[in-house]
């Protein structure tokens, strides 16, 4: 078990004074099973309104509005969170389960595909033959060794509208391109999975109140049974140094920060710190 302290800096400046801005922050870490949120808040400066509300996918949102000329716009999350590691599952579900009528009906919106994360045929061919000759745990495990093996984490490489596709003909991308790939795949083979939003620990030998620079951070969790997150940019199972924030069906359905201002940006400077404290 790890106690984490995680602050989510983004500050916006602007090319000329901004009259107007309406946005949506999800910055705040759920609370899990697994998760105790012990600590959360964001702060916004300046803001003329905001509040707080649950979405469809129950990940809590930020919203404010900025109703005065500025020149800069700081969103800071600030969370202390404690996470357990995942206990071992003993029970897995079998092709029968996941294509039954019942599954099929209760998870279809983690079964559809989009035109993010729409595979290309490579990657299906790839994932069907997988779940030929795998039950879905080790087939899912199998599309996801293969996608560490065969991408590049590459900063920058693509933008939060890149789609998995041509992240995937690139070879390359950042941790929500590995996440819709895997999504794409294990759904084309009947695999619910769904898009994890949240933080990085990075630093896993990290000294008690060490702080070092986190992620901001995206990866997957598929059913087979029960929910099973992995981290398919590491190539490893979800543990105590990933924090949840949001889970969905992909990207867009839950961005940490969105919205809509009358004026352009002209630079972006995005923080994360994350310190272990237990």
């Amino acid at each position: 078990m790890s106690t984490l302290r995680v602050e989510h800096r983004t500050t916006f400046s602007y090319a000329s004074p901004i009259v107007s801005s309406y946005n949506e922050a999800r910055l705040t870490p759920a609370w899990l099973p697994r998760q105790r949120v012990l600590e959360s808040r964001v702060e916004v400066s300046p803001v003329t309104w905001r509040s707080t509300y649950r979405d469809y996918w129950e990940a809590t949102v930020n919203v404010f509005e900025v109703l005065q000329p500025h020149e800069e716009l700081t969103v800071v999350g600030s969370s202390l969170v404690e996470v357990a590691s995942v206990a071992a599952r003993e029970e897995r579900a079998t092709w029968d389960t996941l294509t039954g009528p019942r599954f099929q009906d209760l998870l279809s919106e983690y079964l559809g595909l989009s035109e993010v994360t729409e595979p290309t045929e490579e990657l299906a061919a790839f994932a069907r033959e997988a779940a030929g000759r795998e039950q879905p745990d080790a087939a899912a495990r199998a599309i996801c060794d293969h996608l560490h093996d065969q991408m590049k984490y590459v900063p920058g490489a693509t933008t939060v509208h890149t789609p998995a596709r041509d992240a995937w003909e690139a070879r390359s991308g950042v941790c929500q391109d590995f996440a819709h790939l895997a999504i794409g795949a294990l759904r084309t083979v009947g695999i619910p999975a769904r898009y994890v939003s949240g933080y990085l620990h990075p630093k896993r030998d990290a000294e008690i109140g060490e702080t070092v620079s986190g992620e901001s951070h995206a990866w997957v969790e598929w059913w087979t049974g029960d929910w099973f997150g992995f981290d398919p940019t590491n190539d490893r199972e979800v543990g105590d140094h990933h924090v949840i924030v949001a889970r969905a069906r992909e990207y867009t359905d839950v961005p940490p920060l969105t919205g809509v201002v009358a004026g352009s940006t002209t630079a972006l400077d995005v923080t994360v710190k994350v310190t272990q404290v237990e």
